[in-house]
């Protein structure tokens, strides 16, 4: 290598809540570049789970994340011409990131009105441990443990 590597960039928190976490869950949402849109749904959708579950919007989707990150992910590895499903563990950014893609698209899927309703709808159920998203990160897992015997293919 010649270069290093680009550092990363600092992602400043989001002005209503202070939190990293929802900015970066605000830059996941957001579609053409249209910011305030997103930022827009993402509140939207806070006030929406804070009137049906009469609980803080922010604590409901920490718990979301948390219920819907994966700990671990099967990578495809080549080895002598087979392709074998290698269980990996997942680093804590991707752990995020994942959860964030996965809530997205399964809210986008949902049958709600509007998009902070169906965000609200499954961050609602993400925090319950139900819905498609902990179901996704359920396969996800159970892939990794039907793959454990490559395990050794970790590289």
């Amino acid at each position: 290598m010649r270069k290093k590597r680009a550092g990363k960039s600092l992602l400043k928190p989001d002005p209503k809540f202070n939190d990293v976490m929802v900015s970066k869950f605000i830059n996941a949402i957001m579609y053409d570049g249209k910011k305030s849109k997103a930022r827009y749904v993402v509140y939207r959708a806070f006030e929406i789970i804070e009137e049906k579950t009469k609980k803080p919007g922010l604590d409901i989707f920490k718990r979301a994340m948390s219920n819907t990150q994966p700990l671990i992910e099967v990578r495809s590895r080549r080895v002598g011409g087979a392709t074998y499903q290698v269980p990996t563990e997942v680093r804590s950014e991707r752990r995020s990131a994942l959860a964030m893609r996965w809530l997205k698209i399964y809210s986008r899927q949902r049958n709600e009105k509007s998009m902070a309703g169906k965000l609200a709808a499954e961050l609602i159920a993400a925090s319950n441990n139900e819905g498609s998203t902990v179901k996704k990160k359920e396969d996800v897992h159970k892939m990794a443990e039907a793959n454990k015997a490559f395990a050794h293919f970790k590289w």
